[in-house]
């Protein structure tokens, strides 16, 4: 069991490693092409840093 949650947990740091060198491309690992794929899309055009805080939130809220 425990080595399950090791690999989630390196899992996790991945995604948010590629959440802040590309937000978009973190969230959609984590939820696919969904309505939060598309927001965090609209979020880094904005701004890079939303992108990256809503990209590493919806990786974390799980």
């Amino acid at each position: 069991m425990a080595h399950v949650e090791a690999r989630n947990e390196q899992g996790d740091f991945i995604r948010i490693l590629l959440s802040v060198l590309l937000p978009p491309i973190g969230v959609a690992m984590e939820v696919g092409f969904t309505k939060h794929f598309w927001i965090n899309v609209l979020l880094t055009v904005l701004g890079y840093v939303p992108g990256i805080v809503h990209a590493v939130y919806i990786i974390a809220k799980k």
